[in-house]
C-alpha cells in the first residue's frame, strides 16, 4: 500500500460531512448499513495473529449496543489506536455495521475524537453510560429493610446493615461484573436485590416444605448471604463509568476470598457473634459459584448456600439471555447472534417461517 493511499484512508470525518445516512445511533444500525455515529470506546485489547503480527480488538458502544472493531497491523488506524485511542474516549465514526457469529461488528471508514461542536448534532456523553433502569435509592432502601425484617439473629443483622451503610456509595454505584451481567452503573445493587428477593421466597418455601430438617433452614443466614455474597466486588472491581476493570486484588485474589475477608473483619468488631453462624455465612460466600473453574474452592454444603448459589446463577444468566433478546432483531431473525458468555444463540421464534 502506498503512503498516499494510506493517508487518504486515514482521512478524518470533516465537520461538514455527516455521511450518507446522517448521524445514526450505533444501536439503530441495521446489518449492512453504513453511516456516522457517536460511540464510546470501552475496550482495547492487543493480541497477535498466527503470523505474529499485532492487532487490536476494540469495543465501541452506545447505551444499548456494543460492537467490535478489528484494527489490523496494516490498517491505517493501527498507529492511532496504539498510541492515541484511550479507553473511555468518545469518537465520531463512519462505519459499516454487520452482525456476525461473534456478535455486532463495525468496519471503520473514518474516525475522529468528538468535538464540542458535536453537541449540535445531538452528542451527549451522559447517554453513553449504562445505568440500571430502577430507582437506586428505592432499591437500597428495600435491601436494607429486608435485612432489618428478615434477619432475626441480632449480631448477624448488625453485621449486614453496618456493611451496607459503610459501603453505601459503592453498593449503589458499581456494576455487578466488568462485562457479562449487570455490567452498568447500579448493576451490583440491582443484582444483589434480585438475588435477595429470590432467596427470601425460596427460604420460606423450603422451610415450609421440610420442617423436620435438623438443623432447620436458617432464613437469617440465607438472607445475609444473599445480600453479602458478592460484597468482595467492592474491592475486586476498579469502577469507571464507561466500564469497570479489575484491581490488583481482584486479579490476584478475587471477590470470593475478598468478600470472606470483609465479613471476617466486620464480625471481629461485633460482640456476641455466633461462631457457627459466621462459619455458615463464610461458607456461603466462598461456595456461591459452586465450581472451582467458576472461582469457588468448595461446592455448597448447606441448604442456605445452595439457595444462594442457584438464585445468583439464574439471575446472572437470565440477565444475559434477556439482554440478548432486548436487542432489536434483524428481519426474519429466528436466533440472536451467538452470546459469548452463554455460548449459544437464543431462539426468538419462527416468525414468517411458520407459514412455510
Amino acid at each position: 500500500m502506498s503512503q498516499s493511499k494510506s493517508s487518504a484512508q486515514k482521512q478524518l470525518i470533516p465537520d461538514d460531512d455527516t455521511g450518507p445516512s446522517g448521524i445514526v445511533k450505533l444501536s439503530d444500525f441495521e446489518a449492512g448499513q453504513t453511516g456516522d455515529c457517536f460511540a464510546l470506546l470501552t475496550e482495547k485489547n492487543q493480541s497477535k495473529t498466527r503470523d505474529g503480527k499485532p492487532y487490536y480488538r476494540v469495543s465501541f458502544r452506545d447505551a444499548a449496543r456494543t460492537a467490535t472493531a478489528m484494527v489490523w497491523s496494516d490498517s491505517a488506524w493501527f498507529a492511532d489506536c496504539d498510541e492515541r485511542w484511550p479507553v473511555g474516549g468518545f469518537y465520531k465514526l463512519r462505519c459499516k455495521y454487520s452482525e456476525t457469529q461473534y456478535g455486532p461488528q463495525v468496519d471503520i471508514d473514518r474516525i475522529r475524537e468528538v468535538q464540542d461542536s458535536d453537541a449540535e448534532d445531538g452528542f451527549d456523553p451522559a447517554g453513553f453510560y449504562r445505568s440500571t433502569r430502577f430507582d437506586i435509592e428505592a432499591m437500597f432502601a428495600e435491601l436494607r429493610e429486608t435485612a432489618e425484617e428478615q434477619i432475626s439473629d441480632l449480631p448477624l443483622r448488625r453485621l449486614v446493615i453496618e456493611l451496607l451503610d459503610e459501603n453505601r456509595d459503592a453498593v449503589c454505584r458499581i456494576p455487578a461484573a466488568s462485562r457479562f451481567h449487570h455490567a452498568f452503573i447500579g448493576g451490583f445493587l440491582e443484582h444483589v436485590l434480585s438475588v435477595t428477593r429470590t432467596v427470601n421466597y425460596l427460604a420460606d418455601k423450603y422451610a415450609e416444605y421440610y420442617p423436620r430438617m435438623q438443623p432447620p433452614l436458617s432464613k437469617s443466614v440465607a438472607i445475609a448471604g444473599a445480600i453479602l455474597h458478592d460484597i468482595g466486588k467492592l474491592i475486586e472491581l476498579d469502577y469507571q463509568p464507561h466500564g469497570s476493570g479489575y484491581t490488583a486484588e481482584g486479579k490476584l485474589i478475587g471477590h470470593i476470598l475478598l468478600g470472606r475477608d470483609i465479613v471476617r473483619d466486620k464480625a471481629a468488631t461485633i460482640d456476641d457473634m455466633d461462631a457457627e453462624i459466621l462459619l455458615r455465612l463464610e461458607h456461603l460466600i466462598v461456595a456461591h459459584q459452586n465450581l472451582p473453574e467458576w472461582g469457588s474452592p468448595v461446592a455448597p454444603h448447606t441448604p442456605e448456600a445452595l439457595l444462594v448459589y442457584y438464585a445468583d446463577d439464574i439471575d446472572a444468566k437470565f440477565n444475559m439471555m434477556a439482554r440478548a433478546l432486548m436487542e432489536e432483531p434483524q428481519e426474519d431473525e429466528r436466533f440472536t447472534p451467538r452470546d459469548g458468555a452463554l455460548r449459544r444463540e437464543i431462539f426468538r421464534g419462527l416468525g414468517e417461517q411458520k407459514d412455510k
